[in-house]
């Protein structure tokens, strides 16, 4: 393997900036993650990057070689043309940010376009990363598309070796087999490197998992912050009120809807709460619920999930 420094290089006043913190903070920083391009279902870890970065200083202290990670053949960039020329050009941009919270204390964030290629460099160069700037721990977080209705509490599946640092939640099966991504991979090679290291996985209702869900988001980085310490009141006040607009619209877009639609709500309603209820009972095997057929009504989610596109809701 080629030596993984080759694929970033330091902003040296974000470095120096970095290393004041880390002096001030022997305890060492918290470092947050995520790529987009992976099953983000509700858009969950692209909503919390937005808010960070949208709301809170912030400054590069590293950045990646894009143009080695990352295929455009697959996810081609944007080119601006005006009348008869190319006057715009949206590079692909994969960052190590020193951020401050509400209270000043400083974490990182490390975001960007999922990388293509190159990923044992890859998280060979990130845990670099982690061991140069006294990294104490490296969350990641994203939402999974769960057979769970939008009426019920968010659900959450942590993963890593510090899910200790989210009690009160468990894992839904003991093992599968899934399609990696650049962001497990990492958590996986930093864990393997005994790095402390925790995953966020927020349940998305999968008949909203393409449009953009903040109750996921919200409840990520409620768990986020919860383990990490980290102050974010400006985040999550965004989230919350993105979060009642939106359940608004899919209730709307429900009672506009056919019996099929509201059948699914409802037979999810009854699985949760049998779930639910047989955990509480200490018996783990729920009663059957038969519901309605995906097929079936997948014509109308689309509808619905084309409705909020054509409204800006992505």
């Amino acid at each position: 393997m080629l030596d993984p420094q080759g694929l970033y290089e330091w902003e040296p006043k974000g470095l120096a900036v970095a290393d004041l913190a880390l002096a001030q903070d022997t305890a060492g920083l918290v470092m947050l993650y995520h790529f987009d391009g992976y099953i983000d279902a509700g858009e969950t870890g692209e909503q919390i990057v937005e808010r960070l970065l949208d709301g809170l200083p912030h400054q590069v202290v590293a950045r990646f070689d894009h143009d080695r990670l990352i295929d455009y053949r697959a996810r081609r960039p944007l080119l601006t043309f005006e009348r008869d020329h190319w006057s715009a050009y949206e590079t692909p941009k994969i960052e190590l940010h020193l951020v401050q919270d509400a209270t000043g204390a400083p974490f990182l964030l490390l975001t960007g376009p999922e990388p293509d290629v190159e990923w044992e460099r890859f998280a060979a160069a990130v845990r670099q990363l982690v061991e140069r700037l006294g990294v104490r721990l490296s969350v990641n977080f994203h939402g999974i598309p769960m057979g769970v209705p939008h009426t019920r509490p968010v659900g959450i599946t942590p993963h890593g070796n510090r899910t200790d640092l989210m009690p009160g939640h468990r894992g839904y099966f003991d093992e599968a087999q899934v399609p990696g991504s650049a962001e497990s991979f990492v958590e996986y090679r930093l864990a393997e490197a005994g790095h402390d290291v925790l995953g966020v996985a927020a349940h998305v209702p999968h008949y909203v998992a393409r449009s953009s869900y903040p109750d996921a988001a919200l409840t990520a980085l409620e768990a986020v912050t919860a383990a990490t310490g980290l102050v974010l009141p400006n985040a999550a006040h965004a989230l919350r009120t993105e979060a009642l607009r939106t359940q608004e619209e899919i209730e709307r877009q429900i009672d506009e809807g056919d019996e099929e639609l509201v059948a699914l709500v409802r037979g999810l309603e009854h699985q949760y709460d049998a779930v639910a209820g047989s955990e509480t009972r200490g018996n783990l095997v729920a009663e059957p619920v038969e519901l309605p057929s995906a097929d079936e009504l997948g014509a109308e989610f689309e509808r619905f999930l084309a409705d909020r596109e054509g409204d800006g809701g992505r």
